[in-house]
């Protein structure tokens, strides 16, 4: 035997015969986790909460606008994305700590790449969205023939902001991080449900009181519900974090405000408003401790991380 080989099975004894663990953390050789925890701060999920709700929003705007819906509702759905957008660039350089490190991210496209894609998906949609919003408000106060830059806009902003609402999920099932490789599938559909309600839940809180949209609301809290349920059935070890301890609450925590607390005020309250504007608070805070609480599971599962 090689003396290097000689020397990685000495290690490996040492290691096994220590247990080589830190409160419950399984370290590598040098005494570190074998996988490095995100080290994204409040920036990262508040982006996710934010983002999402701008893209669903741009999507409900060019529903609305295609099926002749209410305009003001077009109109309050599009400034929605376009906020939405112009909070996202921020949060996002916020986070990576200079504007110039998002500006490389836009110097190649590449589409195996989530990042690379979320990058571009961020700025096409603040340009669209924008973009939107401002021909609408032009068209309404001047007589300048704007409504097809405006409509025109709009439709690439939803298609955009279909990816804004989803795109999140994707970038975290494709990482190494057990607990957020485990339900890759499920994350995409998880946050655009919780975006759709989201939106759903600040138009509503704006004023809207449309009946289709109290059943988008009715069909996101289902969905967040059933996720709830098949999370609750999961018994594998790399789900721990979202059942055990402090990231178990918080996920438990986002789940019943996103899901059963709303579903039951929409559900019972179908002929009062002041329920379905509960409903839509409850939404909100539950969408937005969702994405803190996938975010904090994935640094606990990098933390207890098996060689």
């Amino acid at each position: 035997m090689k003396p290097t080989e000689e020397r990685l099975d000495q290690l490996r004894e040492e290691a096994a015969r220590s247990g080589q663990t830190v409160a419950g953390t399984l370290l590598s050789y040098y005494g570190v986790p074998l996988l490095k925890p995100p080290v994204w701060t409040w920036e990262i999920p508040t982006y996710f909460f934010v983002g999402g709700a701008a893209g669903a929003a741009s999507v409900l705007a060019a529903v609305a606008q295609l099926t002749g819906a209410d305009e003001d509702l077009v109109r309050d759905a599009r400034w929605i994305a376009a906020a939405g957008a112009g909070l996202s660039g921020p949060l996002l350089i916020a986070d990576l700590g200079r504007p110039e490190r998002f500006l490389n991210m836009l110097r190649v496209f590449k589409l195996q790449s989530p990042m690379s894609v979320g990058a571009w998906t961020v700025a096409a949609f603040g340009a669209a969205s924008t973009a939107a919003a401002f021909a609408d408000l032009v068209r309404r106060r001047t007589s300048l023939p704007v409504r097809l830059v405006a409509d025109a806009a709009g439709l690439v902003s939803a298609a955009t902001g279909l990816a804004m609402s989803t795109y999140t999920g994707v970038l975290l099932g494709a990482t190494s991080i057990p607990v957020w490789s485990r339900h890759v599938r499920l994350l995409p559909f998880h946050f655009g449900a919780s975006a759709l309600g989201s939106a759903v839940s600040l138009l509503q809180l704006m004023g809207h009181d449309d009946d289709a949209l109290n059943a988008l609301g009715i069909g996101a809290a289902v969905f967040e519900t059933m996720t709830g349920f098949q999370l609750e059935r999961t018994s594998d070890r790399e789900s721990e974090p979202l059942r055990h301890g402090p990231t178990g609450i918080t996920t438990r925590l986002g789940g019943v405000f996103s899901g059963p607390i709303p579903l039951v005020l929409r559900l019972f309250g179908l002929r009062s408003r002041r329920a379905r504007q509960a409903a839509a608070a409850a939404t909100l805070l539950g969408s937005l401790i969702t994405r803190f609480a996938w975010v904090e599971a994935g640094k606990e599962s990098a933390k207890q991380s098996k060689p």
